[in-house]
């Protein structure tokens, strides 16, 4: 019997700060909610985040004129601090993300299973949109 494995499809970022503050704007709620859209008109209003194996998070991602929103959360399988967050999304796909200290400069590379509803292109640029928002953010405040 044949399995196929999915497509794992990477988004990256060398934001201009040291990891540990990366590793606070990427897991602290507070911050969460002020970043993680992939556009100006979506917004997460609430964020949830039990930042250990077995821990469990949440954000809540809505448009801002309330057409339509959902919840995006999963478990962690990995949490190794200011170094690699490790989670499976309610949907069974799994997420891999690394933080490579470089000094006054960290490298985040996002690596995730794609879903078979939408192409490809259009989920990688989802989610590097939601990078560059972090990125902007975390440089900016």
């Amino acid at each position: 019997m044949e399995t196929s494995q999915p497509t794992k499809v990477t988004v990256q970022a060398v934001i201009q700060a040291p990891v540990e503050k990366v590793w606070r704007y990427w897991t602290e709620p507070d911050h969460i909610t002020k970043w993680n859209q992939a556009s100006e008109d979506w917004h997460a209003p609430r964020a949830e985040n039990d930042l250990r194996v077995g821990g469990k998070f949440l954000t809540r991602m809505e448009a801002k004129d309330g057409s339509m929103g959902f919840d995006f959360g999963g478990v962690y399988d990995v949490v190794n601090r200011h170094e690699a967050i490790g989670y499976t999304m309610e949907d069974g796909r799994r997420v891999d993300i690394a933080f490579v200290d470089q000094g006054n400069e960290t490298k985040v590379v996002e690596t995730f299973d794609a879903e078979s509803s939408n192409p490809v292109e259009f989920q990688q640029a989802g989610w590097q949109a939601i990078m560059d928002n972090f990125k902007a953010y975390t440089e900016q405040n």
